[in-house]
């Protein structure tokens, strides 16, 4: 079975990192949500308080097959700052696991230099951070194995691709149709 792991920071996108979940665990994903923050117990940028299912460092991540990072502020910056978390994705790159970041998060691909010579989509004002990135305004960009996209508004499309590439399309489109979203 696919397994994927979500990082969420005080700060995050509640709208980005919890779709994604939801629509992963619909579709038969084993997902994990994982603190970077030392505690479970985080708020996101608009205050809604969520409770991750484990702690960076009590995680061993040698089975995952997607790494997903939700945008929001300041969750993304702290989502840069946490070594921990950019030496696992720089070795899950070159092992050629599945990377993905929506809103301002590309921008922590870009600045550990993973999006060179890709595609990659971002929120508004963060295209500069997609350090050696080739910028798309497409609402979801899948380059290789990076999955990028640009908002809150494409969480739904973000998280069903993600849906596509570990449960396949048939599942992906099952589900697109099963919670009424139109294309």
């Amino acid at each position: 079975m696919e397994k994927a792991y979500i990082f969420l920071a005080d700060g995050f996108e509640e709208i980005e990192g919890l779709t994604v979940v939801d629509i992963l665990r619909r579709a038969g994903v084993e997902i994990q949500m994982v603190s970077i923050m030392g505690r479970k117990e985080l708020t996101g940028s608009h205050g809604i308080p969520v409770v991750a299912d484990a702690v960076f460092e009590e995680v061993d991540f040698s089975d995952g097959t997607l790494f997903v990072l939700p945008g929001g502020m300041p969750g993304t910056k702290r989502l840069a700052a946490h070594g921990g978390l950019a030496a696992l994705l720089k070795e899950k790159n070159a092992e050629g696991k599945r990377l993905a970041a929506i809103c301002a998060a590309p921008s922590v691909l870009g600045g550990l230099g993973l999006l060179e010579g890709r595609r990659a989509a971002c929120y508004p004002g963060f295209e500069e951070a997609l350090t050696g990135a080739e910028v798309s305004f497409d609402p979801v960009v899948v380059c290789g194995n990076v999955t990028t996209s640009r908002g809150m508004g494409t969480a739904i499309p973000f998280a069903l691709a993600l849906t596509e590439q570990l449960a396949g399309k048939e599942k992906a489109d099952a589900l697109a149709k099963g919670i009424i979203y139109a294309v």
